[in-house]
């Protein structure tokens, strides 16, 4: 038919035109829908802070949850522990944690375009040295003559970081730094033997114990035992040994003098009662010439 539309080929050797919506269209048009629905998601970042945490046993923290999605469609702060949320805005929320007994992990998420993520933090929780115990034995000391500190930090935890220093004044006689991954509080105990000297009994003894948690996400605490004084004395070898000589001098003299004494007073009365013996013989024999 001349000038009508033509619905087959004029020869069965010429293929038909490539529509846009054939082979290659649909391909392109799939394409498409993926790279559409991909760019949907966007990519975003869930954040913490304070990013480490080390409370002290009891205590509360504020924690902050926020991410980089402008609209996110929700958000929060998953935990066991007793919870507050103090402000938020579309992009961060503001909680409360309370009464950390224990290690503990707490969850921030955020959903932004159906998609999820979500950051974790690890509350550690640790005790302070509150209670710092001095002892020194014996508080009477000679120069030159050794004595003893002693110091106790009680119910103390970690371990690790824990300086315990024993002072004269301000002056470090002895320092220790424990080690050990034990969270249980437990007793950290300081032994050091030192020589007494003239200028010691000037000066007031303490302990300090001080614990280092700032690589772990908290604080430097530190704490100090009461002052104590040592009683130092001079030994007067020379007075000593003067007395020492003195007593036993006198104690020779007297037993050389109670000797002698019992000597003379034995040859005293040897003589009386040999006199005594002689009277009576002269006194018999005056009778028996009498008689005869």
């Amino acid at each position: 038919m001349t000038g009508g539309s033509r619905l087959f080929p004029a020869s069965p050797r010429t293929p038909l035109e490539m529509s846009p919506f054939g082979g290659w269209g649909l391909l392109s048009a799939f394409l498409a829908l993926l790279c559409c629905t991909g760019s949907g998601e966007e990519a975003f970042e869930v954040r913490m802070w304070p990013e480490q945490l080390m409370v002290e046993s009891g205590e509360s923290q504020v924690i902050n949850c926020s991410t980089t999605c402008t609209q996110p469609n929700a958000g929060g702060l998953e935990t066991t522990l007793h919870k507050t949320l103090l402000e938020e805005q579309a992009q961060w929320k503001l909680y409360e944690v309370f009464n950390v007994s224990q290690d503990t992990d707490v969850i921030c998420h955020f959903t932004c375009s159906g998609k999820q993520e979500s950051r974790s933090l690890n509350i550690s929780v640790f005790y302070p040295p509150k209670q710092v115990l001095l002892k020194l034995w014996p508080t009477l000391v000679a120069v030159g003559r050794s004595f003893t500190i002693q110091c106790r930090v009680p119910s103390v935890a970690p371990l690790e970081g824990l300086t315990v220093t024993l002072l004269r004044g301000s002056e470090i006689v002895y320092n220790q730094t424990f080690v050990g991954t034990t969270l249980s509080p437990q007793e950290a105990m300081v032994t050091h033997n030192t020589t007494a000297h003239r200028e010691d009994d000037r000066h007031n003894f303490s302990c300090r114990a001080e614990m280092d948690l700032r690589s772990r996400g908290g604080d430097l605490v530190h704490s100090v035992s009461d002052p104590q004084a040592l009683d130092v004395y001079e030994p007067a070898q020379d007075n000593q040994t003067v007395i020492i000589i003195t007593v036993v001098s006198v104690l020779l003299f007297l037993f050389v003098t109670s000797v002698l004494l019992c000597f003379v007073f034995g040859q005293q009365w040897h003589q009386r009662r040999t006199g005594t013996y002689g009277v009576q013989a002269a006194w018999r024999r005056l009778r028996w010439a009498y008689r005869a």
